[in-house]
């Protein structure tokens, strides 16, 4: 079985709930373009049209059997994850977003849902992370930034969140913002080359560094691009953990992480083996977006694996983690 284990999926059903149910969610301005639906959460700034790609379920499905990709993860869009709305509204948010989700996968077998959570409150996060794994949902994906530009994934307030997620045993995909703050990778494309990496970087860091990774150890934690930079800095972690109180182990924390081959260069994949071992990565597209893999299977063809690590990283790992048949 191939799998491909990151990718994106906004369910044409979930557009259509959006504007069905938008009374119910005052805090949401909708914005049509042209080029596809922007929307606005509680006054903040509009995103960014969402692209035809990430609906279009017939053109995936064609991509999957053009790569030999027999199943792919998916999760929603970063961008709509809806976190700044109102606790409440954020919980009817996903419920909508989780219902589609479900609906989509359940029309397309090939399909492994990830929920989405309302992450600006804790304790709502886990009660829509309970609810969707008894629906089948193996676990979510959630964004770096929980609270918009400077918040964190340590803060105590998620505690309850992360609990939920150990004692489910989820497979919790934590994926890069857009838009983390700085302003200096605004131009050149590096929003995407750079700064979604730096994102992940800090964010990542800091659960290590803050023992969450250790003490949640039973979570399947999901970090991508090749743990975002992470094994590269492994030690300087492991030098900053000696000179500074307080700060987990690196090395027991990156040891627990799983992470993907979205790297564009074989030579950066097998270092990320080296480090992290082949039982931790696992084929990445992060499909529909063009940073993405058009080819994922050919960078792990290139790297000169032996062939149980090819296999594992090809799909068997993910369907064990995520229990596929």
């Amino acid at each position: 079985m191939i799998v491909d284990v990151h990718a994106h999926l906004v369910p044409p059903d979930f557009l259509l709930a959006i504007r069905k149910e938008r009374s119910r969610l005052p805090s949401l301005r909708l914005i049509e373009h042209e080029a596809g639906l922007a929307l606005a959460f509680a006054g903040g700034k509009p995103s960014r049209p969402i692209g035809k790609g990430l609906s279009d379920v017939a053109g995936r499905v064609s991509w999957m059997a053009a790569q030999s990709i027999d199943r792919q993860v998916v999760g929603g869009w970063p961008d709509w994850f809806g976190y700044e709305l109102p606790a409440g509204e954020g919980e009817i948010w996903c419920s909508l977003f989780n219902a589609a989700q479900l609906a989509a996968a359940k029309a397309e077998p090939r399909f492994v849902p990830l929920a989405s959570v309302p992450l600006q409150d804790g304790a709502r996060a886990a009660a829509a992370l309970k609810s969707a794994m008894a629906q089948g949902f193996p676990g979510a994906m959630i964004s770096t930034l929980p609270r918009g530009i400077g918040s964190v994934l340590d803060h105590s307030d998620l505690d309850p969140f992360w609990k939920t997620a150990a004692e489910l045993g989820a497979f919790i995909h934590i994926h890069p913002s857009f838009d983390a703050g700085d302003v200096r990778v605004n131009d050149y494309g590096l929003a995407n080359a750079v700064g979604r990496i730096s994102d992940a970087i800090v964010a990542i860091a800091r659960l290590i560094s803050s023992g969450h990774v250790a003490r949640y150890r039973n979570i399947k934690i999901f970090v991508p691009m090749g743990g975002a930079g992470l094994p590269f800095l492994l030690g300087r972690l492991k030098r900053n953990q000696k000179i500074t109180p307080g700060v987990s182990d690196p090395v027991e924390g990156l040891a627990a992480l799983y992470t993907d081959s979205l790297l564009h260069d074989a030579r950066v994949l097998r270092f990320v083996i080296e480090v992290m071992g082949a039982d931790r990565v696992m084929m990445g597209s992060d499909m529909p977006f063009p940073i993405g893999e058009e080819e994922p299977g050919r960078i792990i063809a290139a790297a000169g694996l032996k062939p149980d690590q090819m296999a594992s990283i090809r799909g068997a790992l993910a369907a064990k983690l995520l229990g596929l048949r």
